[in-house]
């Protein structure tokens, strides 16, 4: 009896071509500019999984928009899933433009929305991008964050939020989003939230993770210190795996700082911790998870936790609840 691709645990074992095309403009009601995608999918192959990738709010002026994450995006496509790319209304590219709207300068509301109206316009997408109409699987939805991006993520996997504005508890939960990855995402407020940065950016501290019910893979480095927004270490980028509820996975990878080796962009050599191994291995790991998570009962992520973190040199290690 044959093997289905979607099920056989070497998966992601050959990459395909990748087609990438950009941009695909969204016009939306209200917002200050139109939204602006990246697609980036195989050549071949149907029944695409989809990945909505959120950028963070590094200090690139192109790498936080359509334009960045290429280590990732690249090596997903190429194995299956179809990847796409907002620019949202915090990216370097827009603040001149911006600036005065309303929800500047963090627009947390917008960039949650930014996934919605993406998945609201599908149609639009699938004939604006060359030989992608009737190849996308609207049913696999997954959505991943860098960063920021973690934290927008998190409001669409369910996560809380105490509007400053209304003092209001918002939720943005995206139900078409099966599952995300949060790579290097902000942590708990409160009185633990007393860095330099707090002030500028309180809405970070206003996320509640007790209700991030959907299933998601937190990535955190074990030299990640984000003392610019707390004295906490990098335990507080687990935040989003030990204040939410299960079913969560916890990826504690090994030496590795805010940029994970460099996920921003290739050869981006301001990550304070450049390691193209570490890129790689990464970009397996989380496109192992969501196929599992896609693909209920692929042994994907198994055999992925088997060949990265066991060994004489394991890159992380993994926990689960």
């Amino acid at each position: 009896m044959s093997t289905s691709p979607t099920t056989r645990a070497d998966a992601l074992a050959t990459p395909a071509p990748v087609l990438s095309f950009s941009p695909v403009v969204l016009p939306v009601p209200g917002r200050p500019v139109d939204l602006q995608v990246r697609v980036s999918a195989p050549a071949t192959g149907t029944g695409l999984p989809v990945i909505l990738l959120s950028h963070g709010h590094g200090p690139s002026n192109n790498l936080s928009s359509l334009n960045g994450y290429a280590p990732l995006a690249d090596f997903w496509a190429a194995h299956g899933f179809a990847v796409v790319q907002p620019t949202h209304l915090t990216s370097r590219t827009l603040s001149h433009l911006v600036a005065g709207a309303p929800g500047a300068p963090d627009f947390w509301r917008s960039r949650a929305e930014d996934m919605t109206h993406i998945l609201d316009r599908h149609d639009i997408i699938e004939r604006t991008v060359p030989q992608l109409t009737g190849r996308i699987d609207r049913t696999k939805v997954a959505v991943v964050g860098h960063s920021l991006g973690g934290f927008t993520a998190a409001l669409l996997l369910g996560a809380g939020i105490n509007d400053p504005d209304t003092g209001n508890v918002v939720h943005l939960l995206e139900s078409r989003i099966k599952a995300g990855v949060l790579l290097a995402a902000p942590g708990r407020g409160g009185d633990t939230l007393n860095g330099p940065m707090a002030e500028q950016w309180p809405i970070i501290g206003a996320v509640d993770f007790s209700t991030m019910t959907a299933p998601a893979l937190v990535v955190a480095g074990d030299k990640d210190d984000p003392r610019h927004f707390t004295d906490m270490g990098p335990d507080w980028h687990a935040d989003p795996y030990t204040l939410a509820p299960g079913p969560k996975t916890l990826f504690t990878m090994f030496d590795a700082e805010h940029g994970l080796g460099g996920i921003a962009g290739y050869d981006a050599a301001e990550t304070t911790d450049e390691n193209p191994e570490r890129v790689a291995a990464l970009a397996r790991l989380t496109a192992a998870y969501l196929h599992t998570q896609l693909h209920p009962g692929a042994p994907t992520w198994q055999a992925a936790c088997e060949a990265l973190t066991t060994g004489p040199n394991p890159i992380g290690r993994v926990q689960s609840k």
